[in-house]
Protein backbone atom coordinates (compact mmCIF):
# COMPACT_ATOMS: atom_id res chain seq x y z
CA UNK A 1 0.00 0.00 0.00
CA UNK A 2 1.01 3.70 -1.11
CA UNK A 3 2.20 6.28 1.88
CA UNK A 4 -0.35 8.95 1.48
CA UNK A 5 1.31 11.91 0.24
CA UNK A 6 -0.13 15.68 1.77
CA UNK A 7 0.51 19.12 -0.15
CA UNK A 8 3.31 20.66 0.51
CA UNK A 9 0.55 24.12 1.81
CA UNK A 10 -0.79 21.53 4.40
CA UNK A 11 1.99 20.38 6.04
CA UNK A 12 3.38 24.37 6.14
CA UNK A 13 -0.05 25.19 7.84
CA UNK A 14 0.18 21.95 10.04
CA UNK A 15 3.62 23.40 11.40
CA UNK A 16 2.38 26.71 11.64
CA UNK A 17 -0.36 25.62 13.88
CA UNK A 18 1.98 23.22 16.23
CA UNK A 19 4.27 26.41 16.52
CA UNK A 20 1.19 28.62 17.99
CA UNK A 21 0.50 25.83 20.03
CA UNK A 22 4.10 25.88 21.65
CA UNK A 23 4.23 29.46 21.78
CA UNK A 24 1.01 30.03 24.26
CA UNK A 25 1.86 27.30 26.38
CA UNK A 26 5.24 29.00 26.96
CA UNK A 27 3.70 32.95 27.28
CA UNK A 28 1.32 30.94 29.57
CA UNK A 29 4.45 29.19 31.62
CA UNK A 30 6.33 32.48 31.83
CA UNK A 31 3.12 34.71 32.49
CA UNK A 32 2.05 32.45 35.55
CA UNK A 33 5.45 31.93 37.24
CA UNK A 34 7.84 34.10 39.24
CA UNK A 35 11.58 34.85 37.69
CA UNK A 36 14.56 34.57 40.04
CA UNK A 37 17.74 36.09 38.91
CA UNK A 38 20.66 36.06 40.63
CA UNK A 39 23.34 38.47 39.84
CA UNK A 40 24.87 39.73 43.02
CA UNK A 41 27.25 42.04 40.86
CA UNK A 42 23.97 43.92 39.71
CA UNK A 43 22.85 44.05 43.34
CA UNK A 44 26.32 45.44 44.47
CA UNK A 45 26.19 48.27 42.00
CA UNK A 46 22.59 49.14 43.00
CA UNK A 47 23.46 49.05 46.50
CA UNK A 48 26.09 51.43 45.85
CA UNK A 49 24.33 54.33 44.06
CA UNK A 50 21.85 54.78 46.77
CA UNK A 51 24.16 54.41 49.55
CA UNK A 52 26.71 57.41 49.61
CA UNK A 53 29.46 57.27 52.08
CA UNK A 54 28.63 59.57 54.92
CA UNK A 55 32.13 61.29 55.80
CA UNK A 56 31.86 61.88 52.01
CA UNK A 57 28.37 63.41 52.28
CA UNK A 58 29.02 65.85 55.49
CA UNK A 59 32.45 66.87 53.75
CA UNK A 60 30.54 67.94 50.68
CA UNK A 61 27.79 69.53 53.02
CA UNK A 62 29.88 71.39 55.31
CA UNK A 63 31.54 73.31 52.05
CA UNK A 64 28.02 75.07 51.65
CA UNK A 65 26.95 75.83 55.58
CA UNK A 66 27.84 78.97 56.63
CA UNK A 67 27.94 80.26 60.63
CA UNK A 68 25.94 83.63 60.66
CA UNK A 69 26.18 86.53 62.99
CA UNK A 70 24.39 89.44 63.43
CA UNK A 71 24.21 92.21 65.22
CA UNK A 72 22.65 95.58 66.66
CA UNK A 73 24.11 98.09 69.56
CA UNK A 74 23.24 95.89 72.00
CA UNK A 75 23.37 92.55 71.03
CA UNK A 76 24.63 89.79 69.02
CA UNK A 77 22.66 86.38 67.76
CA UNK A 78 24.39 83.20 65.77
CA UNK A 79 22.72 81.47 63.55
CA UNK A 80 23.47 78.81 60.72
CA UNK A 81 22.59 79.05 57.05
CA UNK A 82 23.08 77.50 53.62
CA UNK A 83 23.84 77.91 50.51
CA UNK A 84 20.85 77.85 47.98
CA UNK A 85 21.81 78.86 44.68
CA UNK A 86 24.75 80.30 42.46
CA UNK A 87 23.60 84.16 42.99
CA UNK A 88 25.33 83.24 46.78
CA UNK A 89 22.13 83.59 47.89
CA UNK A 90 21.63 81.69 51.59
CA UNK A 91 18.84 80.04 53.16
CA UNK A 92 18.32 80.76 56.66
CA UNK A 93 15.90 81.68 59.78
CA UNK A 94 13.90 84.33 60.13
CA UNK A 95 14.46 85.26 63.79
CA UNK A 96 18.21 84.54 63.22
CA UNK A 97 18.55 88.24 61.34
CA UNK A 98 15.10 89.50 62.14
CA UNK A 99 16.58 92.24 64.71
CA UNK A 100 20.39 92.57 63.17
CA UNK A 101 21.49 95.80 61.96
CA UNK A 102 24.69 94.59 60.23
CA UNK A 103 25.54 90.47 59.29
CA UNK A 104 27.95 88.69 58.05
CA UNK A 105 28.63 85.05 57.56
CA UNK A 106 31.68 82.77 58.19
CA UNK A 107 32.13 79.60 55.54
CA UNK A 108 34.07 76.20 56.32
CA UNK A 109 37.42 78.32 55.26
CA UNK A 110 36.93 80.37 57.97
CA UNK A 111 36.58 83.00 55.31
CA UNK A 112 34.37 86.18 56.25
CA UNK A 113 31.55 87.80 54.26
CA UNK A 114 28.98 90.67 54.84
CA UNK A 115 25.33 90.02 53.77
CA UNK A 116 22.63 91.68 52.88
CA UNK A 117 18.70 90.83 53.66
CA UNK A 118 16.99 89.95 50.25
CA UNK A 119 13.93 88.36 52.12
CA UNK A 120 11.94 87.89 55.07
CA UNK A 121 9.36 86.27 56.14
CA UNK A 122 6.90 87.77 59.26
CA UNK A 123 4.74 84.86 59.88
CA UNK A 124 7.10 81.68 58.13
CA UNK A 125 10.21 81.21 60.13
CA UNK A 126 12.54 81.81 56.70
CA UNK A 127 14.86 84.26 55.30
CA UNK A 128 17.20 84.84 52.72
CA UNK A 129 20.28 86.31 52.70
CA UNK A 130 22.93 87.70 50.11
CA UNK A 131 26.84 87.14 49.86
CA UNK A 132 27.83 88.35 46.22
CA UNK A 133 31.59 87.04 47.20
CA UNK A 134 29.89 83.20 47.47
CA UNK A 135 28.26 83.94 43.42
CA UNK A 136 29.43 81.06 41.09
CA UNK A 137 29.98 78.84 43.76
CA UNK A 138 27.99 75.04 43.56
CA UNK A 139 24.79 74.55 46.24
CA UNK A 140 23.65 71.54 48.02
CA UNK A 141 21.50 69.48 45.55
CA UNK A 142 17.93 70.34 46.85
CA UNK A 143 15.03 68.09 47.01
CA UNK A 144 12.60 70.82 46.36
CA UNK A 145 9.79 68.23 45.07
CA UNK A 146 9.98 65.60 47.55
CA UNK A 147 8.71 65.35 50.91
CA UNK A 148 10.83 62.99 53.68
CA UNK A 149 9.09 60.16 55.58
CA UNK A 150 8.71 58.75 58.90
CA UNK A 151 12.04 56.37 59.50
CA UNK A 152 14.67 58.66 56.99
CA UNK A 153 17.64 58.94 58.25
CA UNK A 154 19.03 62.52 58.47
CA UNK A 155 22.09 64.83 58.67
CA UNK A 156 21.32 68.07 60.86
CA UNK A 157 24.11 70.52 60.14
CA UNK A 158 24.96 74.16 62.31
CA UNK A 159 26.69 76.05 64.51
CA UNK A 160 25.20 75.48 67.66
CA UNK A 161 26.70 77.53 70.74
CA UNK A 162 29.42 78.67 68.06
CA UNK A 163 30.99 75.35 67.11
CA UNK A 164 30.78 76.11 63.40
CA UNK A 165 29.73 72.71 61.57
CA UNK A 166 28.85 70.28 64.01
CA UNK A 167 27.16 67.70 62.79
CA UNK A 168 24.26 65.28 64.25
CA UNK A 169 22.45 62.32 62.74
CA UNK A 170 19.05 61.40 63.78
CA UNK A 171 15.55 59.94 62.10
CA UNK A 172 12.67 61.63 60.59
CA UNK A 173 10.68 60.95 64.03
CA UNK A 174 7.54 62.69 62.78
CA UNK A 175 5.94 64.54 60.07
CA UNK A 176 3.16 67.42 59.68
CA UNK A 177 3.60 68.56 62.72
CA UNK A 178 2.33 72.21 63.52
CA UNK A 179 2.46 74.73 66.29
CA UNK A 180 3.79 78.30 66.65
CA UNK A 181 6.81 79.59 68.85
CA UNK A 182 7.59 83.32 69.01
CA UNK A 183 5.09 84.91 66.79
CA UNK A 184 6.15 82.47 63.70
CA UNK A 185 3.65 79.62 62.32
CA UNK A 186 5.26 76.23 62.10
CA UNK A 187 2.76 74.10 59.59
CA UNK A 188 3.54 70.37 58.16
CA UNK A 189 7.15 70.58 60.22
CA UNK A 190 9.03 67.58 59.91
CA UNK A 191 10.26 66.27 63.64
CA UNK A 192 13.52 64.53 64.07
CA UNK A 193 15.71 62.88 66.87
CA UNK A 194 18.54 64.38 65.40
CA UNK A 195 19.83 67.28 68.10
CA UNK A 196 18.98 71.17 67.73
CA UNK A 197 19.93 74.08 69.95
CA UNK A 198 20.73 77.41 69.69
CA UNK A 199 23.01 77.99 67.00
CA UNK A 200 21.24 75.08 64.69
CA UNK A 201 18.61 77.49 63.34
CA UNK A 202 18.92 77.60 59.58
CA UNK A 203 21.36 74.92 59.14
CA UNK A 204 20.38 71.94 56.63
CA UNK A 205 18.82 69.22 57.25
CA UNK A 206 20.07 66.11 54.54
CA UNK A 207 18.65 62.99 53.65
CA UNK A 208 21.25 60.53 54.31
CA UNK A 209 20.36 58.30 51.45
CA UNK A 210 20.70 60.67 48.71
CA UNK A 211 22.77 63.28 50.25
CA UNK A 212 19.60 66.38 49.26
CA UNK A 213 18.46 68.89 51.61
CA UNK A 214 15.43 68.41 52.84
CA UNK A 215 14.65 70.94 55.55
CA UNK A 216 15.40 73.76 57.64
CA UNK A 217 16.35 73.09 60.89
CA UNK A 218 14.39 76.09 63.11
CA UNK A 219 13.55 75.06 66.90
CA UNK A 220 14.16 72.14 69.02
CA UNK A 221 12.64 71.67 72.58
CA UNK A 222 14.89 72.39 75.69
CA UNK A 223 16.48 69.77 76.45
CA UNK A 224 17.82 68.97 73.02
CA UNK A 225 16.05 65.89 72.53
CA UNK A 226 13.64 66.38 69.66
CA UNK A 227 14.09 69.14 66.79
CA UNK A 228 11.93 70.01 64.55
CA UNK A 229 12.61 71.49 60.26
CA UNK A 230 11.02 73.14 57.93
CA UNK A 231 10.51 71.02 54.87
CA UNK A 232 12.06 72.97 51.82
CA UNK A 233 8.87 72.10 49.52
CA UNK A 234 6.88 74.03 52.05
CA UNK A 235 9.34 77.29 51.59
CA UNK A 236 10.96 76.41 48.10
CA UNK A 237 8.98 79.13 45.91
CA UNK A 238 8.78 81.87 48.19
CA UNK A 239 12.77 81.92 48.59
CA UNK A 240 13.35 81.34 44.72
CA UNK A 241 10.86 84.66 44.27
CA UNK A 242 13.08 86.78 46.59
CA UNK A 243 16.15 85.32 44.94
CA UNK A 244 14.63 86.35 41.55
CA UNK A 245 13.89 90.01 42.71
CA UNK A 246 16.77 90.70 44.32
CA UNK A 247 18.97 93.21 42.57
CA UNK A 248 22.83 93.36 44.05
CA UNK A 249 23.14 97.30 43.50
CA UNK A 250 19.63 97.97 45.42
CA UNK A 251 21.15 96.04 48.78
CA UNK A 252 23.14 97.36 51.94
CA UNK A 253 25.54 95.63 52.43
CA UNK A 254 27.82 96.00 55.94
CA UNK A 255 31.64 96.46 55.70
CA UNK A 256 33.02 93.27 57.73
CA UNK A 257 35.93 95.70 59.37
CA UNK A 258 33.20 97.85 60.78
CA UNK A 259 31.42 94.40 62.12
CA UNK A 260 34.34 92.46 63.44
CA UNK A 261 37.63 93.45 65.22
CA UNK A 262 40.68 91.69 63.77
CA UNK A 263 42.49 92.86 66.88
CA UNK A 264 40.75 90.23 69.21
CA UNK A 265 43.27 88.03 70.14
CA UNK A 266 40.79 85.11 70.96
CA UNK A 267 38.69 85.85 68.01
CA UNK A 268 41.53 85.56 65.83
CA UNK A 269 42.59 82.54 67.60
CA UNK A 270 39.55 80.35 67.42
CA UNK A 271 39.70 81.59 63.75
CA UNK A 272 43.08 80.46 63.53
CA UNK A 273 42.40 76.81 64.78
CA UNK A 274 39.38 76.45 63.16
CA UNK A 275 41.29 77.42 59.73
CA UNK A 276 43.94 74.59 60.54
CA UNK A 277 41.50 71.82 61.80
CA UNK A 278 40.05 72.34 58.54
CA UNK A 279 42.63 72.36 56.55
CA UNK A 280 43.75 68.82 57.95
CA UNK A 281 40.49 67.58 57.45
CA UNK A 282 40.24 68.30 53.69
CA UNK A 283 43.77 66.12 53.57
CA UNK A 284 41.79 63.44 55.47
CA UNK A 285 38.91 63.55 52.93
CA UNK A 286 41.63 63.61 50.07
CA UNK A 287 40.19 66.97 48.81
CA UNK A 288 43.11 68.65 47.66
CA UNK A 289 41.65 71.64 46.37
CA UNK A 290 39.67 72.53 49.27
CA UNK A 291 43.21 72.44 51.41
CA UNK A 292 45.08 74.29 48.57
CA UNK A 293 42.90 77.29 48.68
CA UNK A 294 43.68 77.82 52.36
CA UNK A 295 46.97 78.82 51.55
CA UNK A 296 48.17 82.06 51.33
CA UNK A 297 49.05 83.88 48.22
CA UNK A 298 53.20 83.48 48.89
CA UNK A 299 52.84 79.95 49.28
CA UNK A 300 50.64 79.42 46.31
CA UNK A 301 53.23 80.92 44.39
CA UNK A 302 56.28 78.69 45.62
CA UNK A 303 53.90 75.23 45.31
CA UNK A 304 52.18 74.62 42.76
CA UNK A 305 48.91 72.97 43.14
CA UNK A 306 49.77 69.83 41.36
CA UNK A 307 53.12 69.89 43.62
CA UNK A 308 50.96 70.53 46.59
CA UNK A 309 48.87 67.44 45.55
CA UNK A 310 51.54 65.11 44.71
CA UNK A 311 52.75 65.10 48.30
CA UNK A 312 49.74 63.69 49.59
CA UNK A 313 48.21 61.77 47.24
CA UNK A 314 49.51 58.77 48.81
CA UNK A 315 47.53 59.39 52.10
CA UNK A 316 44.93 56.74 52.68
CA UNK A 317 44.19 57.79 56.55
CA UNK A 318 45.08 60.97 58.73
CA UNK A 319 44.56 61.86 62.48
CA UNK A 320 45.74 64.37 64.30
CA UNK A 321 45.86 65.23 67.96
CA UNK A 322 44.34 68.88 69.63
CA UNK A 323 45.80 72.20 68.35
CA UNK A 324 48.31 73.80 70.51
CA UNK A 325 48.13 78.02 69.59
CA UNK A 326 50.04 80.97 70.56
CA UNK A 327 50.04 84.56 69.32
CA UNK A 328 52.66 86.19 67.78
CA UNK A 329 53.21 89.64 66.51
CA UNK A 330 51.09 91.72 63.98
CA UNK A 331 47.90 88.75 64.98
CA UNK A 332 49.59 86.27 63.57
CA UNK A 333 49.13 82.84 65.53
CA UNK A 334 51.27 79.71 65.30
CA UNK A 335 49.43 76.29 65.48
CA UNK A 336 51.14 73.13 66.92
CA UNK A 337 49.35 70.09 65.72
CA UNK A 338 51.19 66.09 65.70
CA UNK A 339 49.67 64.23 62.57
CA UNK A 340 49.61 60.99 62.25
CA UNK A 341 49.65 60.14 58.42
CA UNK A 342 48.93 56.25 56.99
CA UNK A 343 50.64 55.96 53.25
CA UNK A 344 50.90 53.42 50.51
CA UNK A 345 54.54 53.29 49.54
CA UNK A 346 54.86 54.34 46.05
CA UNK A 347 55.10 51.37 43.74
CA UNK A 348 54.89 48.76 46.17
CA UNK A 349 51.89 46.84 48.35
CA UNK A 350 53.06 48.27 51.77
CA UNK A 351 51.87 50.74 53.88
CA UNK A 352 53.84 53.10 56.17
CA UNK A 353 52.42 54.98 59.17
CA UNK A 354 54.33 57.89 60.59
CA UNK A 355 54.15 60.73 62.86
CA UNK A 356 54.98 64.48 62.30
CA UNK A 357 54.71 67.64 64.09
CA UNK A 358 52.95 70.08 61.68
CA UNK A 359 53.47 73.59 62.86
CA UNK A 360 51.10 76.64 61.34
CA UNK A 361 51.48 80.20 60.98
CA UNK A 362 48.16 81.82 60.65
CA UNK A 363 47.16 85.40 59.50
CA UNK A 364 44.82 88.00 57.82
CA UNK A 365 45.46 88.62 54.30
CA UNK A 366 43.34 90.91 52.56
CA UNK A 367 40.89 90.40 55.46
CA UNK A 368 40.95 86.93 55.14
CA UNK A 369 42.38 84.38 57.31
CA UNK A 370 45.26 81.92 55.12
CA UNK A 371 47.92 79.64 56.01
CA UNK A 372 50.97 81.22 55.82
CA UNK A 373 53.30 79.27 56.51
CA UNK A 374 53.44 75.80 57.50
CA UNK A 375 56.02 72.85 58.31
CA UNK A 376 55.11 69.30 56.16
CA UNK A 377 56.07 65.91 56.06
CA UNK A 378 58.82 66.54 53.20
CA UNK A 379 60.38 69.09 55.00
Amino acid sequence: MRNKRYPPIIITLILVLIGIILALQIYDNWHSEDITINNPVVNEVATDNTSLDLKSIIHKVEKNVVQIEGQNEVSKITGSGFLYNEKGDIITNAHVIQDAEAIHIRTANAQIYPAAVIGISEDVDIAVIRVPQLAGLSPLPIAEETNAEIGDEVIALGSPHGFQNTVTLGIISGTERNFSVDGYDYSNVYQISAQISQGNSGGPLIKRETGEMIGINSVGTQDGTIGFSIPIVEVFDQVTKWSNEAQNEQLDFSSVTDIIGFSDPDQVLEGAEYLTTYFLENLSIRDYVGAYTLLGSSLQLELSYQEFRNQYINIINLDFSELSSTMLENNHIETIVEVTIESNIPNEQDTIKETFQFEFVIGYENDQLKILDYTDPES
